[in-house]
C-alpha cells in the first residue's frame, strides 16, 4: 500500500511512467520487498502502468503523461514469503466528465463486489454484481482476463470472473485469499494484443479502468489486507461514491472502525 501511495503521488503531466517504475522498484526494496512483477514470465518491469485504452499490464516507458491521462497502476510486492497484490486509478491533471464518470462506475462496481465477500458465498456470483451494475450505465466488463487466488503463489485458484457466470469455483471460505480487479470499458471489451505480450488495449481505444485488492475472508465477513493506511490519499471517487462513502477496507466489526478512524482524521473538527 505504501508503495502504490507513493507511486500515486507521482502521476502528472510531464512525468513518464518509467520514471514512476524506477521508485516503484526503489520503494519496494527499501521495505525488504521484492517488486513481483520483475522478471515474472519475462515481465521487464517492477510494475504495470496502464494509460486511456490499455487495459492491463502496460508496460512502463518514457512516454510523459499528458493532462487528462487516466492511469492504472498496479502493484505487487513479495514481502515475508507472501505477495500483496493492489491497483488504484489516478488521473494526470483533470479528467474529463466521461473519464470521472468511468473511473466512479469502476469503483462502486468493485465496492459493491467486495461487499459480498464473506463464507458461504460462491466466487461465481461476484462478476454478476460487478455486470449488473455497470451495464446500465453503458459500460462494459472485460472477460479475457481476471482476479485469482493469491498467496506464497502469485496467481493460483480460484479464478475470480468480472462477469456474470456460472462457473463451479467453490465457496469462499475464512483463510481465502484472492482479488477482485475488474476492467471497465467506456466502449467495447474486446481486447488487442500488443508484440510484447503483455500489453492489453481496447480494440476501439475508448479507455478502460480498473482498481484492485488483496482480500481476506475472515469468520465475519472480508479485508482489505491491501487498504488504505492513516497517509494514504483519500481520492474524490471515494467521497463522492454512492455505494460507500470514504475509504474502504472491509465488512468485519476491526475493518468498520479502522474506517471510522480514518474518517475522523480526514475530517478533523474545526
Amino acid at each position: 500500500r505504501e508503495v502504490l501511495d507513493i507511486a500515486g503521488r507521482m502521476v502528472a503531466p510531464g512525468v513518464t511512467t518509467d520514471a514512476i517504475d524506477a521508485v516503484v522498484h526503489e520503494e519496494s526494496l527499501k521495505r525488504g520487498a521484492y517488486p513481483s512483477p520483475l522478471n515474472y514470465h519475462g515481465f521487464p518491469k517492477s510494475c504495470c502502468t496502464s494509460v486511456n485504452e490499455v487495459i492491463c499490464h502496460g508496460i512502463p516507458d518514457d512516454r510523459p503523461l499528458a493532462e487528462g491521462d487516466v492511469v492504472n497502476v498496479d502493484i505487487t510486492c513479495y514481502l515475508d514469503g507472501y505477495h500483496g497484490d493492489c491497483s488504484e486509478m489516478f488521473v494526470a491533471g483533470e479528467a474529463d466528465e466521461a473519464g470521472r464518470d468511468l473511473i466512479q462506475t469502476t469503483y462502486d462496481c468493485w465496492v459493491k463486489s467486495m461487499q459480498f465477500v464473506k463464507p458461504g458465498n460462491d466466487y461465481k456470483d461476484i462478476g454478476a454484481i460487478i455486470e449488473d451494475h455497470i451495464v446500465p450505465r453503458g459500460f462494459s466488463t472485460v472477460k479475457k482476463f481476471c482476479g485469482h487466488g493469491i498467496g506464497s503463489v502469485f496467481h493460483t485458484n480460484p479464478n475470480i470472473f468480472h462477469y456474470r457466470n456460472s462457473e463451479p469455483n467453490g465457496r469462499m471460505a475464512p483463510g481465502h485469499t484472492f482479488t477482485i480487479e475488474p476492467m471497465i470499458c467506456e466502449g467495447t471489451a474486446q481486447c488487442l494484443s500488443w508484440p510484447d505480450d503483455w500489453t492489453a488495449t481496447t480494440t476501439d481505444g475508448k479507455r478502460s479502468a480498473q482498481f484492485e485488492h488483496t482480500l481476506l475472508v475472515t469468520e465475519d465477513g472480508v479485508e482489505a489486507l491491501t487498504g488504505k493506511i492513516e497517509t494514504s490519499p483519500v481520492q474524490w471517487w471515494e467521497k463522492e461514491s454512492e455505494v460507500h462513502g470514504g475509504v474502504w477496507l472491509g465488512t468485519t466489526p476491526a475493518a468498520i472502525q479502522k474506517m471510522e478512524e480514518l474518517k475522523k482524521e480526514a475530517s478533523p473538527a474545526q
